[in-house]
Formats: structure tokens, sequence, C-alpha cells
């Protein structure tokens, strides 16, 4: 595609792309949202979007991508602050993941499409900041098996948990809004309880008897 002759071009102007397009996404989810709306949104022609993204399904990786490195980093430095025991380490995680999901709802499906679709490069052990996280998770989990404080149990098992308890309502909201009639704020709502509640369940999971 030629570059389009529109000189107002700016080194913001991708990132202003990126900024509306996430906002529209979280709003309206990908399907209900138009290019064109992007580009209003953005305050450039549809031309000049075209030329800084092929579609909008390449921007949505994009921004998908980026949103998932950020989220990242974010419970990187949940699962590798050495004040916290594993069962604040828990309470904060639920809490992060889901107002992380509140924020960005499409983040979850588009994590289970990319790895559907064997998208491994935004898994990239190389570029995950969570990998180095994750072990040290594991160690200190294993740390507390051995000094008695919870029940010996493969911490993979825990983690799963976590995530199936967190993702799954976000994955599933769209069948829950119309099977349960209830609206997005009460979904919202439950989702708020549940950063009390899954902590909860976890730590009985845990407990020694």
């Amino acid at each position: 595609m030629a570059k389009p002759t529109n000189k107002i071009i700016d080194s913001s102007t991708e990132e202003k792309i990126k900024e509306a397009a996430k906002k529209l996404f979280t709003q309206k989810g990908f399907n209900a949202v138009k290019t064109r709306e992007i580009a209003a949104a953005s305050g450039i022609n549809l031309a000049l979007l075209n030329y800084y993204f092929r579609s909008k399904q390449k921007l949505f990786e994009i921004v998908m991508a980026e949103n998932l490195f950020a989220f990242k980093n974010g419970m990187s430095n949940v699962l590798n602050d050495d004040h916290d025991d594993i069962f604040v380490k828990i309470e904060k995680m639920a809490s992060y993941y889901i107002d992380t999901l509140k924020v960005n709802p499409n983040l979850a499906l588009f994590v289970v499409n990319a790895i559907h679709d064997n998208q491994h490069d935004i898994f990239d052990d190389k570029l995950d900041p969570l990998q180095k996280s994750r072990n040290n998770f594991a160690k200190q989990f294993m740390k507390s098996i051995e000094e008695g404080k919870i029940t010996p149990i493969n911490p993979i098992h825990i983690l799963s948990n976590i995530i199936g308890l967190i993702v799954m309502p976000f994955l599933a909201k769209p069948m829950m809004l119309k099977r349960l009639k209830i609206s997005d704020k009460e979904f919202t709502s439950a989702m708020e309880e549940r950063k009390k509640l899954i902590p909860i369940w976890i730590k009985a999971m845990l407990k020694i008897n």
C-alpha cells in the first residue's frame, strides 16, 4: 500500500491509534468495533490507520499482546515480593488478575485463541517476565511444604486452580449474562466478591488437617 499523502504525521500517531483501539475493544468487544471508529477516535483518516496497521485483527493482536506483556510485568512484581508469604501472594494474585480482566475483558479470550492457534511467539520464555517469577513462587511454595505450613501438593495444581477460578467466568461472561439474566454491573460485583472468595477457597485446599 502506498504511503498516504497526509502530512500531519507525528511520532505519536501509532500510539494514538493503539490507545483508541484499546478503549474501543474494551468498551465494545472486537466484533462490534469498526476500523472507521478507531480512525475517528484517533483523529486520523482510515487510509492512515490502514498504513500503520494492515487490519483490525492485526491491530487487536498488537494491542492485546502489549496488554499481556504489561500484565505479566505486574504479576511478576507480585510474585517476586520477598516480604509476602504464599497466602498473601495468592490474595494479591487473585486481586491483580481480576482487576486486569475487568479493564481488559478481551485479554483472556485473546490468550486462549493464541494458544489454540499456536502463536508461540507471545509466550516466548526468553521474553516472558513471568518465567523467573513462577520459578521463585514454586520454590517458596515447596519451602512452605517442607516447613509444614501447607499440605503437600504440586504447585502446578494451585496455580491452575487460581487461574481457572479467575479466568473462566470472564471467558463465559456472555453466556452468564444471558443464561443467568444478570447485568454487567452485577457480573462486575460478583467478580469483586471473588477477590475475597478465591483466596479462601485456595487456602482451604492448602490447609493442614
